[in-house]
């Protein structure tokens, strides 16, 4: 099972079928915060749905095209993050991250979001990784900017959430910025 340490708090860790309770819960009680954001949380309604969900994570993971992970704080699932698919021949993936509403504040996701740019970069051997955002989603947005990735641009009408469409900010990081910032 793929597990990433990343400080004496945190671990990013695979998700197997024996996480499917406890991942509906962390979403079930962050609902009314998630749906703020995400557009699948109204149609996630019961843990029995991630028994074929996690599965074609996993085959991800197992054809190595992306994973889906998630961040433990303290020994508690927090939140998820993950490398949607990854452009092999272009050597660019994108990260997808959500976090329950009573862990932000301690620097959970930049530190998660650190570990999976250190990870694509050093172990995967990717050049781009993309992170996009709701342009209205300050919270979400600030970890991209934190990290040194650049704003590319605004998508318009990007994504349909619920009832509207809304524009999403494009956060771009290249593995020569990102070596640079480690001089």
């Amino acid at each position: 099972m793929f597990t990433l340490k990343v400080d004496e708090e945190l671990e990013l860790q695979l998700f197997q079928l024996q996480h499917t309770e406890e991942l509906f819960a962390l979403v079930d009680f962050n609902r009314q915060h998630l749906r703020k954001w995400l557009p699948w949380v109204d149609n996630t309604t019961s843990a029995v749905q991630y028994n074929s969900i996690i599965p074609m994570w996993l085959k991800q993971f197992a054809d190595n095209n992306g994973f889906n992970a998630g961040i433990r704080y303290k020994g508690k699932l927090a939140g998820s993050i993950g490398l949607h698919q990854i452009d092999w021949h272009n050597k660019q993936t994108s990260i997808g991250y959500f976090l329950g509403e009573g862990f932000q504040g301690k620097g959970i996701m930049t530190r998660s979001v650190q570990a999976i740019v250190n990870y694509s970069f050093l172990e995967l051997k990717l050049n781009r990784i993309e992170i996009r955002c709701g342009i209205g989603n300050t919270k979400s947005r600030a970890i991209p900017e934190r990290l040194g990735f650049t704003q590319e641009g605004i998508v318009r009408d990007a994504e349909f959430l619920y009832d509207h469409f809304h524009d999403l900010a494009v956060y771009g990081l290249l593995y020569r910025e990102w070596f640079e910032s480690l001089k």
